[in-house]
């Protein structure tokens, strides 16, 4: 199918056109006509499968008969309001409205926290028919009366669920309140958890279904290997695949803004170039990061979590996991940023000792087996070994060499030399399932 056939304007299909798309991705296919039909809408797809497109387009064709060149505020009321959980997300979001609107005389403004608001209410005073924010800035915008909701005609939440999880929900409720009764709901969400559900109950009317791929699939477009290492080693086996595999460009999730700000410096240490985006930095000097690694003069990019669904370079060839994720959904959000729009990636998580709990859920919840691997000369101990194979097996499947101590370890052939390097011991101590594979 073709953009073409999707029932979109000249204007807007000559303005995608020039941005690369031909055809659809299946969110977009299926999506768009759900959209152009005024129909509420619950949508679900990974990461990276094109959903900004998948509502922003079918929108402007409905906004469309309104655009005009008037200076007039008054021509130009708010008629679609969408709500991002992150400020990249946001932004991301409004670049990609105002490339599709090139050809359309339709405003659009993006409004988050970290910057001046005098600016903002600036804009959103001059009229705008398109806005995009985050919730909390649009209730500070709402309170000093800079915008109205009284004309919303459609209402976007990308990323519910991580909306939620970010504790917006009373923010969200608030401003649902503020909004027409008679309008358009559109909900994207990479999952559809229960706290979706009861929010789609709460404020949809009999919306239609889209899935285009499992809950909390990853993508099989996405290479993923796990790499057993000590948590003391990390840092120097992070910058050894970074130089060994010459990885132009990487993102490197951390947990905490710490972590990520002592990474940083300590990968500079290692003389990479690299920077740390988080949720203290300046939005100013957020959004130039972030320019110097889609333009390639940035190498490397740590990233905490809350970045993580509001990153979209292209064609972006890896992501690492620095330290994994608590919860095993956001490695699913996390891998997201790269293999997106049908190219490949490579997505690399280092487990210590201590994250094997986290490495059995990410299994469990992808319903994939990710046999953990060593690098020579970064072997874990056998402490690792032992913990690694736990986590997934019954204590009796743990090799007895270990359990025997010394001399099981050397009736299993082992010589002094070799247990002291730490070479053999981790072929030798785990279960078929978890063979491991040596990297040079």
């Amino acid at each position: 199918m073709l953009f073409s056939e999707l029932g979109l304007s000249p204007e807007i299909l000559r303005a995608i056109e020039e941005q690369g798309y031909t055809q659809p991705t299946p969110i977009q296919e299926k999506a768009i006509p759900l959209v152009l039909s005024g129909k509420d809408l619950l949508a679900a797809a990974q990461t990276g499968t094109g959903k900004t497109a998948a509502f922003i387009l079918p929108i402007l064709e409905r906004l469309k008969k309104y655009a005009n060149n008037s200076v007039s505020p008054a021509m130009h009321p708010l008629r679609v309001l969408v709500l991002s959980p992150t400020r990249e997300l946001a932004d991301q979001i409004g670049e990609n409205a105002k490339g599709y609107t090139k050809y359309l005389p339709l405003r659009s403004a993006t409004v988050f926290g970290g910057v001046n608001m005098e600016t903002q209410v600036q804009e959103l005073r001059r009229g705008v028919e398109i806005l995009i924010a985050t919730p909390g800035r649009l209730l500070d915008h709402i309170q000093h009366k800079a915008v109205q909701l009284s004309k919303v005609e459609v209402l976007v939440l990308d990323e519910a669920d991580r909306m939620l999880d970010m504790g917006f929900i009373q923010d969200i409720r608030k401003i649902m309140s503020l909004l027409p009764q008679e309008r358009q709901t559109l909900l994207f969400s990479a999952t559809f958890a229960p706290e979706i559900r009861r929010l789609s109950a709460d404020f949809m009317r009999s919306p239609q279904l889209v899935e285009v791929a499992r809950q909390n699939a990853t993508n099989d477009q996405v290479e993923q290997i796990v790499y057993a290492v000590e948590r003391s080693k990390k840092r120097h086996l992070l910058t050894h695949l970074i130089k060994t595999r010459e990885m132009s460009q990487v993102i490197v999730f951390c947990k905490t803004k710490l972590s990520a700000d002592q990474l940083a410096r300590d990968l500079k240490r290692d003389g990479l170039q690299v920077e740390a985006i988080h949720g203290d930095k300046a939005q100013g000097a957020r959004l130039e990061i972030l320019s110097a690694f889609k333009e390639g003069s940035l190498r490397v990019l740590v990233a905490t979590d809350v970045a993580a669904r509001g990153l979209d370079v292209s064609e972006l060839p890896y992501v690492v996991n620095f330290e994994m994720p608590n919860a095993a959904e956001d490695y699913v959000h996390r891998i997201g940023r790269t293999g997106r729009a049908g190219a490949t990636g490579v997505a690399i998580s280092l487990m210590s000792p201590e994250e094997t709990r986290q490495h059995a859920a990410i299994e469990k919840l992808t319903k994939q087996t990710l046999p953990p691997q060593t690098v020579e000369d970064f072997w874990p101990s056998v402490s690792h070994i032992e913990r690694s194979v736990a986590s997934s097996h019954p204590r009796e499947s743990v090799l007895p060499a270990l359990m025997a101590g010394g001399e099981g370890i050397k009736k299993a052939g082992i010589s002094r030399r070799r247990r002291k390097a730490q070479r053999e011991i981790p072929a030798l101590l785990l279960p078929p399932r978890y063979k491991v594979e040596v990297s040079h």
